[in-house]
């Protein structure tokens, strides 16, 4: 296994959830629109980390992480993605189970579940330039990362 490889795993299921964010908007379904966005930022962020050979931590918010390596992250708006990462996570939990006072298939709008969708179609596009951009196929992974 390659860091490459992984970054494209990564890609590929970030890629996946962005595809199905329209059919559940159709839907009316904007809970699991904001939850698989935040899914797609959290797996396209940790593939361009990955990427520059950076082992992110088992979080869903690395925004902050791709900020501590911008230098590597060339031409990312770090900035952006930390931000888009920061809100959707604080989302996560309250977009699939919800509260006592709070229902999550009627906890969020038509406004922003398309706002969830457009940014995270941002970000998996952006990661995967940044990746494709960066990263040789042919670079290992670290001892410790092929161990998960």
């Amino acid at each position: 296994m390659t860091a490459r490889s992984l970054a494209d795993s990564y890609l590929r299921k970030a890629a996946v959830r962005v595809s199905v964010l329209p059919a559940y908007l159709a839907a009316d379904d904007y809970s699991d629109v904001v939850r698989a966005a935040q899914e797609a930022v959290e797996l396209a962020l940790k593939a361009a980390l990955r990427g520059v050979g950076v082992e992110p931590p088992k979080v869903h918010d690395v925004g902050v992480l791709s900020r501590e390596y911008a230098d590597r992250l060339l031409g990312a708006d770090v900035e952006r993605w930390a931000s888009i990462s920061k809100r959707l996570r604080k989302d996560r939990e309250l977009s699939f189970s919800g509260d006592l006072d709070f229902l999550p298939t009627e906890g969020y709008t038509r406004a922003e579940a398309e706002q969830a969708l457009a940014e995270a179609a941002e970000v998996v596009a952006a990661a995967q330039f940044c990746v494709d951009g960066l990263v040789p196929r042919s670079t290992a992974l670290p001892k410790d990362a092929d161990s998960e």
